[in-house]
């Protein structure tokens, strides 16, 4: 059986080349310049014979390659991936307030924002619906923002900026992070 490589096409795919810890450490110390298998291995204290083992599972993959005797690491991949498998958003009928599910299923069509309410309320609904993508906690580069929001409407600036002019997402130094909108507590064991 031949291995799935990234130029298969999923993120899905990148997620299980890094799912090891040891490709994972072997990855991210080729992509902070380590050269070789004994430069990964001095930077992640990994076994020669493991980070062998994971540099050929992430070259195979599509992760690493060679080029004059060094591991350079291709991380444009992972752009290249979310571009071909946009996030899907939420799906919009799944609200179980009526009047969220009449703005979402007027302003949403296939998971995708069709036009902005003209009326702040809607509008509001509308973007408190959207933040739901991000976790609360988490802080988010810009790009990353864009990627998510992309996938709401292609102009996904003026989405970011609705979204931080709610304060629904908070902005400092090019980071992101969600400071509003509700937040889905599940009930504890």
């Amino acid at each position: 059986m031949a291995s799935e490589t990234v130029s298969d096409g999923t993120p899905e795919i990148l997620i299980g080349l890094l799912a090891e810890p040891d490709r994972l450490a072997a990855f991210a110390a080729v992509v902070l310049g380590a050269s070789g298998p004994a430069e990964v291995a001095e930077r992640t204290g990994l076994p020669a014979r493991m980070v062998v083992a994971a540099l050929r599972r992430l070259e195979s993959g599509g992760l690493v390659r060679t080029e004059g005797g060094r591991t350079v690491a291709l991380v444009d991949v992972f752009k290249e991936a979310v571009r071909a498998h946009p996030p899907t958003p939420p799906d919009a009928d799944a609200d179980p307030d009526p009047a969220v599910s009449t703005v979402l299923r007027t302003f949403v069509r296939d998971g995708r924002i069709v036009q902005f309410p003209a009326a702040r309320g809607k509008r509001r609904l509308l973007l408190e619906h959207v933040v739901t993508i991000f976790e609360p906690g988490v802080r988010y580069p810009e790009r990353e923002v864009n990627a998510l929001l992309r996938a709401w409407h292609d102009d996904y600036a003026t989405l970011r900026r609705y979204l931080v002019d709610e304060v629904l997402l908070t902005r400092e130094d090019g980071v992101y992070w969600r400071s509003g909108g509700p937040v889905d507590l599940e009930p504890g064991p």
